[in-house]
């Protein structure tokens, strides 16, 4: 379960429907020309927290079918709603997702108590692994190293997407608990995150940058830490560029330049204008 995952990009048509064919295509390109590791379906950049049930278990039926076993492929079946997140957690591990994911419960102001049933809840309904989703920075909730390790008690939640800026913690989580997986989630702190010992990474840039993160990540754990950082350079000039002209409809843009049918951003996310498309025209030529 070790290495880059691509946090999955998913193609919709103008009206805002799934488009299935631009879906394998964004899958097709991660696996043949970014070179990733696995896949991580149904998340933040899968545009999932606004998709109803059955087109979040459509796409997973969609990757799974494209996939098959390719790639290792986790699903982020996290809700505010329970009782769909233990559906979608028995949908995909009936599929043969190799691991579930869920994003910390949001909005309301849960307390830890609830936190901690909320992932027991999921993961005690399925035969199957699951990697805490944190990403405090959208959800507002912030967890300890001690409250960590109390989610880690059970067996089967086997690591963290760790998409926060906190090292210290991140350091502190590697020191004590050396046998969980811990997946670095900010592309733009990849190598730093390397240095300190994470097993992979989860990105959402590695739609389209996945080459460059690869060698980012094996260069460090190969302790060629200038090489790497000079990869790293040329990734966050190319991620601040990304996130100026509007990130996942750049990323769209950039696949579409690829040749991939990656379509439109889901409403209220706005469409690309004509400036957003000549940038992410100039930025294409620059770093691919």
């Amino acid at each position: 379960m070790k290495g880059i995952y691509s946090a999955l990009l998913v193609s919709f048509d103008k009206e805002g429907n799934l488009n299935e064919k631009g879906l394998r295509q964004i899958i097709r390109h991660n696996i043949d020309n970014c070179g990733v590791d696995g896949l991580y379906v149904g998340g933040s950049t899968g545009e999932n927290f606004m998709l109803s049930t059955e087109e979040k278990k459509r796409i997973f039926e969609v990757a799974k079918d494209e996939v098959k076993d390719q790639v290792k492929l986790i699903a982020q079946v996290g809700s505010i709603n329970l009782k769909e997140a233990v559906e979608l957690a028995k949908f995909v591990t009936d599929l043969g997702y190799d691991a579930i994911s869920a994003v910390t419960p949001f909005y309301y102001k849960f307390d830890f108590s609830e936190i901690k049933h909320y992932y027991e809840t999921i993961i005690n309904s399925v035969d199957n692994k699951l990697i805490i989703y944190s990403i405090p920075f959208l959800t507002g909730v912030n967890m300890s190293l001690d409250q960590f390790g109390e989610l880690f008690e059970n067996e089967k939640i086997i690591g963290v997407k760790f998409t926060a800026a906190d090292f210290y913690l991140l350091e502190r989580m590697r020191k004590r608990f050396p046998e969980k997986l811990i997946y670095a989630g900010f592309d733009e702190m990849m190598l730093p995150a390397t240095v300190l010992g994470v097993d992979g990474a989860i990105g959402s840039t590695f739609n389209v940058n996945g080459k460059r993160a690869k060698e980012i990540f094996n260069l460090a754990k190969e302790g060629k830490i200038n090489e790497a950082l000079e990869i790293q350079h040329i990734t966050n000039d190319l991620i601040t560029d990304i996130l100026g002209n509007g990130l996942y409809q750049t990323l769209k843009l950039l696949l579409e330049e690829e040749g991939v049918e990656a379509g439109y951003c889901r409403q209220p996310m706005k469409e690309a204008t004509p400036e957003m498309k000549e940038k992410a025209k100039e930025m294409y030529a620059k770093y691919f």
